[in-house]
């Protein structure tokens, strides 16, 4: 079993639990959390493990909130044992709603890349496989257009001799298991476990510097 197959199946036992104590600590930030000003609007993006992707795009300014999930497979509705078999085409992938008036979808996609390895196919560090792939998703022209131009930015830099990452339009997004979402929260040690493990942090330094 995985490293990652391993987390899994451990923070399945303790869910039950976590989840009461989880959903009155909700109630209690709903009644006193201020009304939100902010504009949301969304982007699609795939950088292996959606553990580690959400958990890096919560913590750039004006993200409001980042989804697990499912995208550019074949399968309606596809589970997570149904993705990570290899079977449906998807890819591991984040939605993030953002607010526009504090971070612009160019930013959203500089960030994104200097938090994956683009040079490589079909993996993303220690996750290999075509459901690992990375992936930029755009969903109208302009977010094309700022995708691209990043992209041969980069190239053009003499950074990297190739870029892998997948450049698509968006297609379905499926939500990810409730257990999946926020994983690092709810399970910071397996998560750190998981993320030190997988060289995540290491490689991205190696490519892109210290942070």
């Amino acid at each position: 079993m995985s490293r990652r197959a391993l987390a899994t199946a451990l923070s399945l036992l303790v869910l039950g639990a976590a989840a009461g104590a989880a959903s009155a600590a909700d109630q209690a930030a709903d009644k006193t959390a201020a009304p939100s000003t902010a504009t949301p609007q969304t982007a699609i993006f795939a950088g292996g493990c959606f553990w580690c992707i959400e958990a890096d795009f919560e913590k750039l300014p004006g993200v409001i909130s980042v989804e697990s999930g499912y995208t550019a497979g074949q399968t309606v509705n596809p589970t997570y044992a149904q993705v990570s078999a290899g079977g449906t085409g998807h890819t591991e992938a984040v939605r993030v709603h953002y607010d526009a008036q504090k971070v612009s979808y160019p930013q959203l996609v500089e960030y994104f890349w200097r938090h994956i390895d683009p040079t490589v196919k079909d993996r993303q560090f220690c996750d290999v496989g075509s459901q690992y792939r990375s992936g930029i998703y755009w969903q109208d022209d302009s977010e094309r257009k700022a995708v691209e131009s990043s992209r041969d930015a980069l190239l053009k830099s003499g950074k990297f001799t190739r870029i892998e990452t997948e450049l698509q339009p968006a297609s379905a997004f499926y939500l990810a298991e409730a257990y999946h979402q926020d994983y690092y929260k709810k399970n910071p040690i397996r998560y750190s476990y998981y993320r030190s493990g997988c060289g995540r942090d290491l490689r991205v330094e190696n490519l892109w510097g210290s942070r």
